[in-house]
């Protein structure tokens, strides 16, 4: 009562082993830049709210919008004060 498995069955769970590794890791990929990016917008967003709480002595108010809070999560610092001179000087 022997066991034998053909080379062509071990050939082809090999290969789909390799496609379910690569459309796995295509999948994944773009899913950990989209929570990055989401992350870094969240992060922006609390950036400008704290500098718009810090700056109304100052005459500096960044209205806390979707649009600033993407700008600030993709740009970073230089977000923030691009936010800043956009809002402040127009």
């Amino acid at each position: 009562m022997g066991l034998s498995v053909s080379w062509e069955v071990v050939l082809f769970f090999a290969l789909g082993m390799l496609l379910l590794y690569g459309v796995g890791w295509l999948l994944l990929v773009p899913l950990k830049k989209g929570l990055w990016f989401l992350f870094n917008s969240l992060v922006g967003g609390l950036a400008l709210w704290a500098l718009s709480l810090l700056g109304e002595g100052f005459g500096l108010v960044a209205v806390v919008n979707p649009f600033s809070a993407i700008l600030t999560g993709f740009l970073g610092i230089p977000g923030v004060g691009l936010v800043l001179v956009i809002q402040n000087l127009l």
